[in-house]
């Protein structure tokens, strides 16, 4: 056979994929949104089927935390970009196909050039501000869009923008019109996450990239595979295009990138501090500071310094319980406290001054280890 690979020898034994299967996907060009938890597997198993370029988009370094579910860090990778190592390890997996990483914050301003650049988007993200940035450019740029989720133990994977059905589409706004508001929604910084999930989850997206590239097998197209990991309960939905969501993306490219997504979900840029693990530490120790552990209550880790606990749900009717003048907020990520920061700011105006700690306490704990290494 005419350039015969030993690496791909198992799929040219498949029946309906093949050599032209393996071709297919030596051509493709697929984009990987998030090197996290779904990014994972995604981006190890289109690297080994021989996707011919795979790009990555991600502006995190590596944490301690991380390495229960991502497995394609180890542990001398904390510290390091998620970008820079995941490229090195993938090339290292298959030195024979193509990787370009973006080290950064995907945003409306650069989304459109690095999106239009690829055939296939794979969403590995984990907020709902960039998955409707990503879908609303996807849909203006046409472009088929894999969709994951995950939560706690239970997982989601979706097709958007492929086929026409009654004349449209069907995208992430289709199922989820208005984006929740940042308290209603936790992610798995905050309320934990079982480590294969995410694995799983991430394998069922880069198959769909795979049976989307070559032909083979049914597409979740337009619809929704719900997988409960406890109970191996799946079920699949189709979801409705009847009700119009074009009114809901903006009209052409110059609309998208003056677009705040972040504004739309509800994260609003406030005049708060944002506090390092090492400026919040020293501030707990002033006199007129009062630290407020705004997780619920039997959240772990416990925190070892000096604090009250006000669970998020509660904060509003006990406002009148802070009576110092700085008020140091905290939680798992930083995504709680911030809100918490914007309700008192709402209150209090600028009779206080309002900090929270930035990352959470989960960027206290990565601090404590190290500093033990």
């Amino acid at each position: 056979m005419e350039n015969y690979n030993e690496r791909y020898a198992r799929h040219y034994a498949l029946s309906d994929f093949g050599f032209e299967g393996q071709q297919k996907l030596l051509q493709a060009k697929v984009l990987v949104i998030g090197a996290g938890g779904l990014g994972c597997p995604v981006l190890q198993y289109l690297a080994a089927a021989g996707v011919g370029i795979l790009g990555i988009v991600d502006h995190d370094r590596i944490s301690l935390s991380n390495l229960q579910r991502q497995t394609l860090y180890s542990t001398d990778d904390v510290g390091k970009m998620k970008t820079d190592v995941a490229s090195l390890k993938l090339k290292l997996l298959n030195p024979e196909i193509n990787i370009k990483s973006y080290q950064l914050e995907l945003t409306s301003e650069n989304a459109w050039d690095i999106i239009s650049e690829y055939e296939i988007i794979v969403d590995c993200t984990d907020n709902f501000a960039t998955r409707y940035l990503i879908n609303d450019a996807c849909v203006l740029l046409d472009k088929p869009l894999i969709f994951g989720a995950i939560y706690k133990y239970e997982g989601q994977v979706a097709v958007f923008n492929l086929n026409l059905k009654n004349n449209k589409t069907v995208n992430y706004r289709h199922l989820f019109p208005n984006p929740p508001k940042p308290d209603e929604v936790q992610n798995c910084n905050d309320v934990g996450v079982l480590g294969v999930l995410p694995g799983m989850i991430g394998m069922m997206q880069a198959n769909e990239v795979i049976k989307l590239i070559t032909g083979v097998g049914e597409v979740l197209d337009g619809r929704l595979l719900t997988f409960n990991m406890l109970s191996y309960e799946t079920f699949i939905m189709d979801i409705s295009n009847e009700i119009s969501a074009v009114n809901l993306i903006p009209e052409n490219r110059k609309a998208f990138e003056e677009t705040n997504h972040n504004f739309l979900c509800g994260v609003f840029e406030m005049n708060i501090e944002d506090l390092s693990s090492e400026d919040f530490i020293q501030q707990t120790f002033n006199e007129n500071t009062l630290t407020i552990d705004v997780r619920e209550i039997d959240e772990l880790p416990k925190a070892d310094f000096k604090h009250i606990q006000i669970p998020l749900s509660e904060l509003k009717s006990r406002v009148s319980e802070l009576e110092k003048d700085n008020i140091l907020l905290f939680c798992q990520s930083g995504k709680r406290s911030l809100k918490a920061a914007g309700i008192l700011l709402e209150h209090f105006g600028n009779q206080k001054k309002i900090s929270h700690l930035k990352g959470g306490i989960t960027s206290l704990q990565e601090r404590k280890n190290e500093q033990s290494n």
